[in-house]
Parts: C-alpha cells; structure tokens; sequence
C-alpha cells in the first residue's frame, strides 16, 4: 500500500491482570529482533481505535476493547516523511491463547515492566513509556458526538 509523505500508525499497551505487558519481536524494520508493542499503520476509511484493535488481533490473535489513549509518536524521517503513531492503551477481552503472526513476528510475549527494563532487546519507546506512565492521565474515547451532519463523517470519536 502506498502511505505518501504522511504516515500515520498506531500501537496497543496490552496489560494482564499480573501487570505484565504484551510485547512484541518483529522480524524486520528498524525495531528487528527488538521487544515492542504490537503496532501498524492505519488503512484507509479505518478509525485509529478500530485498526489498533485489528493490528493486535492479527499479530498476537488477541481480542480487545480501547480503554484510552496514552501516548502519541511524532518523527520527521530524513527531513521528509512525517512520521505520527497513537499508542493506545488496551484491555484484553477473551481469554484467548497467543497466536504468533510468524510473517511479522519472531515472538510474543507476556513481560513484566521489570524484565522488559533489563532486556537490552527493549525498544526505546517502551523503556520511555515504563519510566512514564504511572503517573499518567489516560484520555478516554468519547463515542455518539456528531460534529455536524456537515461533515459528513461516517465514524466520529473524540478521545479527552
């Protein structure tokens, strides 16, 4: 899929009931081999939260519910591609077993903060978010506001 000069992506904090976090070990791109969250890029007529959600089912098999919005990504990559991630924080919803997506992913895990601290293979955002989100406002999503009917908008959220 062509993406232009504007990306726009997002990733899912998946916490269990023990406070341990869904991370992920892709097999490619500038996060290869390293723990991250499960995350993509938002396709077209799709909502952030709703291909949040989809990005986690199709990396770990997981069935999730959005309890807010935690964090957003912003980056110019060589001075010409606008780079944007919203970090999402989820709750697992079925108590279903990991399915490892293997195209994308060499593995997928439950971690404790801890663990995921002392791993060198821990990217730099989840060490960042670690340090943060204790002390951290979560905005929450807003559904059944219509802006105007003269935006014409088929699916409208407001996370505050």
């Amino acid at each position: 899929m062509k993406r232009g000069k504007v990306w726009l992506a997002v990733a899912g904090l998946v916490v269990d009931e023990n406070g341990k976090w869904l991370v992920v070990k892709k097999k490619y791109s500038g996060l290869k081999g390293m723990w991250s969250l499960p995350a993509g890029f938002v396709n077209a007529g799709e909502a952030v939260d709703e291909a949040v959600k989809r990005e986690v089912k199709e990396e770990t098999g997981l069935h999730t519910e959005v309890k807010g919005i935690i964090g957003v990504r912003s980056g110019v990559i060589q001075q010409d591609i606008s780079d944007n991630m919203m970090i999402f924080l989820l709750e697992n919803k079925r108590n279903t077993s990991i399915k490892i997506e293997e195209k994308e992913l060499w593995d997928v895990q439950w971690r404790s903060p801890d663990e995921l601290v002392q791993d060198e293979k821990t990217s730099v955002m989840v060490h960042e978010m670690i340090k943060r989100l204790s002390s951290q406002k979560t905005l929450k999503p807003l559904d059944g506001i219509n802006p105007g009917d003269q935006f014409a908008y088929s699916d409208y959220r407001l996370f505050l």
